[in-house]
């Protein structure tokens, strides 16, 4: 990267930016490592005094039983505080003291009510800079948290990986399938969460559902603006989050409008040069597209594939830092190397709380 607002490289730490300061991440993710075997909180702890969604669909998501929260391994077991009425977490009226601890603070701010159902689109036109591993584990880390209510969608038009990262699949169906009977499901009225569930799989952990993309390149043919606004539609109504995984066109219609309709952008890239440059000349196309409010915005994770750290990694911290609304970078984690189904309890508690804090980050300005 050569090319910032200024001209120059700011100077900065590895950080988070918060109103255009830094929250000092420590070098290496020790400290999170420490906070996380201090608190004994290995995963997602329930905690108390989360207000609700706002239950527009009424009973819990896809009309069956809720399926509770998944923990990571090792956490102290406290009934989750779920109300089998609403697609939230707990009662509103609930008044608590602030969490005492870094981690119930930001677990704190996954279960906050959001408003409305949010879409967080990940996105980058290059290959292979962690979209879908992002996607996957955002989604797993919300629905952790929450309970019930978030959806990962592989909107990759080009065979995308979602579906076999996230886990275990129930059925064959796919985005194809509801397409095909998209007119039939739209019309299913008080039953449409029960008929959606059809078409969705549950991720390995039963954190989060995954609607899947087809293997079959034609079906990108069919997902028009029309046809992904309706899809949308379906996947906000019975919903709370939605994170999209997206492609590489960003000329696709279908792209441009996964983007339009988004509530929050999630740019990936991974500490190499070709991988920054790719985000960056899309934010700048964005910007010319008018989305200029979108970018400044936009919360951009930096993934590690190695764990040797070098002078690009932070020079990237610091660009990305003036050019969007905050940083996160997320550690090497050997469980994630091989690049198949995404094992949440083979991450290491470092990896663990980085995606605590990077799921925080996307969701915090709709729980102010």
């Amino acid at each position: 990267m050569e090319r910032t607002r200024s001209g120059e490289y700011p100077t900065a730490g590895n950080g988070v930016r918060r109103n255009g300061g830094f929250a000092p991440v420590a070098n290496d993710f020790g400290e999170a490592s420490r906070i996380m075997t201090r608190t004994e909180v290995v995963g997602v702890a329930p905690v108390s005094g989360a207000p609700v969604g706002d239950g527009r669909m009424g009973p819990p998501a896809h009309g069956g039983p809720a399926r509770a929260a998944v923990p990571y391994p090792g956490a102290p077991h406290v009934a989750a505080a779920v109300d089998p009425r609403v697609r939230g977490v707990a009662d509103p009226g609930t008044r608590t003291a602030p969490p005492a601890n870094p981690v119930d603070a930001l677990i704190a701010t996954l279960r906050r009510d959001l408003g409305r159902s949010r879409v967080l689109a990940f996105v980058n036109p290059k290959g292979g800079v962690h979209k879908t591993t992002a996607c996957v584990l955002t989604a797993a880390t919300l629905g952790s948290a929450r309970g019930r209510g978030v959806l990962a969608w592989d909107d990759n038009e080009l065979r995308g990986t979602l579906g076999l990262r996230a886990g275990t699949a129930r059925h064959a169906r796919t985005i194809r399938h509801l397409v095909k009977d998209l007119d039939e499901v739209e019309a299913s009225g008080i039953h449409l969460a029960e008929r959606l569930d059809e078409y969705l799989r549950y991720s390995a952990d039963g954190s989060f559902d995954v609607l899947s993309g087809d293997e079959d390149p034609r079906v990108a043919r069919k997902l028009d603006p029309q046809t992904v606004r309706r899809v949308l539609n379906l996947l906000t109504r019975t919903h709370d989050i939605v994170c999209v995984d997206t492609g590489n066109n960003v000329e696709s219609p279908n792209w441009k409008t996964i983007i339009q309709a988004s509530d929050q952008l999630v740019v990936t890239t991974v500490p190499r040069e070709d991988a920054a440059f790719s985000a960056d000349w899309m934010l700048d196309l964005l910007i010319e597209e008018g989305l200029g409010h979108m970018v400044s915005e936009a919360v951009t994770l930096i993934s590690c594939p190695t764990p040797n750290r070098t002078q690009l990694h932070d020079d990237l911290v610091a660009h990305f830092s003036m050019r969007t609304r905050a940083v996160v970078v997320v550690p090497y984690d050997p469980a994630l190397e091989p690049g198949s189904m995404i094992e949440y309890s083979a991450l290491q508690p470092a990896t663990r709380m980085a995606w605590l804090r990077a799921a925080a980050t996307c969701i915090e300005r709709f729980t102010q």
